[in-house]
């Protein structure tokens, strides 16, 4: 499916590698401004590199979404800039550890909570009036299986994209009436540096790569797309329906 993001400005957190890099890239193929937020100002400059290398455009916003108020001073900066907001990918978290979660200390859970979660709803916050500004304004909010699975030594990541399923499903359920359609994704397992911190001892060459995640999460906002407030979850390189477990 080609989807046209001609004149869409699209804001893209953790885009300084992994699938928010290759997001913001394929969102600049397919022809729209890109926002491009992350902590690593060398990442975010190979992007940079890489979008004008295919003939697209970039601002670079380097910042620690632990900075609230620099999130509220976000939207105010798009507003000035560009007075709307076509597209939001919120792809930045953190994973925290994997351990017992009465052996998590509280500075690790704390972070969890706040950069996956309460950054999340700040952000949501920030960009909500210039998204109605859009006249297809779309949110994708990226999520994982083990909200739904509560996998044991998960807990505050599995913990933390529950809240922020649901912080997207009500969120899709206030603005149902607009043109604004939000998704929740679980990109499923994939080759990232967050996966290999989860998982050491797994061969990254049997994963799927970013940019095949990133390809498939194009559609969702595509000024086509009608639905809202459903998770998806890729598999094989397509979107499908994700059913909670009975």
């Amino acid at each position: 499916m080609t989807v046209n993001l001609n004149d869409k400005i699209a804001l893209v957190t953790g885009a300084s590698r992994g699938i928010g890099y290759f997001t913001a890239l394929e969102l600049a193929k397919a022809g729209a401004h890109v926002i491009a937020c992350a902590r690593t100002v060398g990442g975010l400059e190979d992007l940079d590199d890489a979008i004008k290398a295919a003939g697209g455009s970039a601002t670079l916003v380097p910042f620690d979404l632990a900075d609230m108020k620099a999130i509220d001073a976000l939207g105010g900066s798009i507003f000035e800039r560009w007075g709307k907001l076509d597209i939001l990918i919120a792809n930045a978290g953190v994973l925290g550890t994997i351990s017992p979660i009465g052996h998590v200390e509280a500075k690790v859970f704390e972070r969890v909570m706040n950069i996956n979660v309460t950054a999340t709803w700040r952000l949501i916050r920030s960009t909500e009036p210039l998204l109605m500004r859009s006249d297809a304004g779309r949110a994708v909010i990226l999520s994982s299986s083990v909200a739904h699975t509560a996998r044991p030594f998960w807990g505050p990541y599995a913990a933390s994209k529950a809240a922020v399923e649901v912080l997207a499903r009500t969120w899709a359920g206030e603005t149902q009436r607009t043109a604004l359609r939000i998704t929740s994704v679980d990109p499923g397992a994939t080759r990232t540096a967050m996966r290999a911190q989860a998982m050491p001892g797994e061969d990254p060459d049997t994963l799927p790569h970013p940019r095949e995640v990133a390809q498939a999460l194009l559609p969702l906002v595509s000024p086509d797309w009608t639905e809202t407030g459903k998770l998806f979850v890729i598999k094989e390189n397509a979107l499908k329906d994700y059913r909670l477990p009975e």
